[in-house]
């Protein structure tokens, strides 16, 4: 039997249809019930960046926020772009947008779940996530587990490896006069040092350096695409048009691009919107759930701008870049149609596309790094967190020095896996967030201030 093969196939199945339905079905589910939360947007990212006197937690909001985002920002936001453009065409952008919009009353309930039911252990620090919403809030422990071990396996392909793995080829690609062993060595062992050196000191090391991070490389990316666009400021109105129209009219062929109607704009454009934003896949409240807060609602506010920041602001700004370099039309592939985007603005694009990618890469080892290692704890205790670390640890140098192959098709698998436990809580337990979002009803407009 192919390995590869079935690894390739049972990750297009476990991505297939069903769970595309189910996760946008939740989004749009949990907005109607939490009666649009999504109005609120400025509210939370208000409190993201206002300090919760007297609350509990291990970090603050804003750390948890970034921390949150440094796992989630990745190259779906860049290539993952690129390739829903490839095969869904120009409408896809507008999907993926939208996925981001509704995907923020998700984002909401995750991380209303995650602080309502998380524990404080022994140390004093705190743990939450889907494995205890399940266990303490549905009494079903063994759904946690396969949470937890979901997580575990999903951390080390697409968290971890998967990501060192990019990070060395884009240098790669970047600097093909030189060995590429010799590339892979070198940045391989400087991730490490430097992974090392932030993940070993628990999750207020990974807060803190997340924190000043994850703006630096988001602002200094948008800027940069802000520049294309201001170079493609001419084709700016036909661009919105075309994204618009072709949303749910298809796009004609064009040049070396086949052509894709609608179905192909909505799937193509909501698969790679969920896969990007991960609002519904369980791992962004396990951070929240360290956050210092004084209840659920103020959090969950804070962790749904997570999802605006990613998809409707970062995978907005690739899309609009995409799209009116106009190269979609020449039917590229994922990678080179990012490539040629960038490449129009002569001498910096190239450069603002690996700022890009390795930035948010190494932030995703280091945000993803927390969300295995509170799964291992969840699984086996405290005594597994820093074992676990300096796995962790090891496996960016060899997925940076390593051919992964299957790797990335397993880890893809197990990702999505991830969303079946968390969505069946967060679907049983919407009358929690609906009751828990009214009880601090005065959190949501600021009236307690």
């Amino acid at each position: 039997m192919d390995f590869a093969k079935f690894a390739a196939d049972f990750a297009g199945f476990v991505w297939g249809l069903p769970l595309i339905i189910l996760l946008f079905g939740t989004h749009l589910f949990l907005t109607f019930r939490t009666g649009f939360i999504q109005k609120h947007l400025l509210r939370g990212i208000k409190l993201s960046v206002t300090k919760d006197e007297g609350a509990s937690g291990d970090v603050s909001q804003f750390g948890a926020l970034m921390t949150a985002l440094a796992a989630t920002i990745g190259t779906g936001n860049i290539i993952g772009v690129a390739s829903a453009v490839a095969a869904g065409g120009p409408g896809a952008v507008l999907w993926m947008w939208l996925t981001g919009v509704f995907g923020i009353a998700t984002k909401y309930g995750e991380a209303l779940l995650a602080v309502k039911y998380r524990v404080q252990m022994p140390d004093g620090s705190f743990a939450g996530g889907p494995m205890y919403v399940l266990e303490r809030g549905m009494n079903m422990r063994w759904l946690g587990i396969v949470f937890a071990v979901f997580t575990c396996v999903a951390g080390f392909g697409i968290g971890c490896m998967s990501q060192a793995n990019s990070v060395v080829g884009h240098v790669q690609n970047l600097l093909p006069a030189y060995d590429k062993n010799v590339i892979a060595w070198s940045v391989g062992g400087l991730m490490t040092v430097v992974a090392g050196a932030v993940i070993l000191g628990g999750v207020k090391s990974i807060a803190r350096f997340c924190s000043v991070l994850v703006p630096f490389m988001a602002i200094g990316y948008v800027i940069g695409c802000a520049c294309i666009l201001i170079k493609n400021y001419a084709v700016i109105p036909e661009t919105l048009s075309l994204i618009f129209n072709s949303a749910f009219t298809g796009q004609a062929a064009i040049g070396g691009f086949i052509g894709a109607g609608m179905k192909e704009a909505m799937r193509y454009g909501i698969a790679r919107g969920l896969f990007s934003n991960e609002s519904g896949l369980g791992s962004a409240p396990i951070v929240a759930a360290a956050a210092q807060t004084k209840n659920p609602v103020r959090q969950a506010l804070v962790s749904s701008t997570g999802t605006f920041w990613d998809t409707v602001v970062v995978c907005a700004m690739t899309g609009l870049v995409i799209v009116s370099s106009g190269h979609w039309k020449e039917g590229l592939g994922k990678v080179q149609l990012t490539q040629a985007a960038f490449a129009d603005l002569h001498v910096y694009g190239p450069y603002i596309l690996i700022f890009g990618l390795v930035t948010f890469v190494f932030s995703t080892i280091l945000g993803w790094s927390y969300y295995g290692e509170k799964a291992a704890e969840y699984l086996f205790g405290s005594r597994a967190v820093k074992p676990y670390r300096l796995l962790w640890v090891a496996a960016v140098l060899a997925g940076s020095v390593l051919p992964l192959g299957v790797v990335w098709d397993l880890s893809d698998a197990f990702n999505g896996l991830m969303a079946i436990p968390n969505l069946i809580s967060l679907i049983a337990l919407s009358g929690v967030i609906v009751a828990e979002t009214r009880a601090h009803k005065s959190d949501l407009c600021g009236k307690d201030e």
